[in-house]
């Protein structure tokens, strides 16, 4: 009997007053999932190692690309440090000579250095009658002109030569207006 008065007297526990979980916090909390502290070392590795493949392969591409510039700049270069070779000769060209022989070497060094310039990719442009573009000519002086169009080379001092894409050396032009 006294285990029963016991269980009598004994009032049953209640529960205390804690705020049961709504169904959007319970899924929420089911879908999180649990983060592997090895997955996100593992991660942040690979992420480091893909960022340093990235770079070294930028650095391959721009190192390529610099090298190729710097043959063409250095074939501009070589170029440019030809080219009072060829206005010399172009102007012993246009002078009155009496030594047949004389002009007849003038003329075959003249082609020589033509020839050369042409197998290294040089255009030779600015010519009477061109159309003046500002991207190719430089005009040094203009002339009012019946004879040409407005806006056309009338007159060459220096032609202009250009490698690939890029000016050696713009064309020193009249331009008619």
């Amino acid at each position: 009997m006294a285990k029963k008065e016991k269980e009598q007297n004994e009032t049953p526990i209640e529960e205390t007053d804690v705020a049961p979980e709504t169904q959007e916090e319970a899924a929420e909390a089911s879908e999180t999932p649990e983060v592997n502290p090895w997955e996100e070392k593992y991660n942040a590795e690979r992420d480091a190692h893909l960022r340093v493949a990235a770079e070294f392969d930028n650095f391959r591409k721009r190192t390529v690309k610099e090298k190729e510039q710097s043959y063409g700049n250095g074939k501009a270069d070589a170029v440019a440090k030809m080219l009072p070779i060829y206005d010399n000769l172009e102007r012993a060209l246009n002078q009155a000579c009496e030594d047949a022989a004389y002009k007849k070497g003038v003329e075959m060094t003249m082609n020589e250095l033509v020839k050369i310039l042409n197998s290294l990719g040089v255009e030779i442009f600015g010519e009477v009658g061109d159309a003046f573009d500002p991207n190719l000519h430089n005009a040094v002086m203009h002339i009012d002109s019946e004879e040409h169009e407005e806006s056309t080379v009338s007159q060459v001092f220096q032609k202009g030569f250009k490698l690939g894409e890029k000016i050696v050396r713009f064309a020193m032009v009249q331009v008619a207006n």
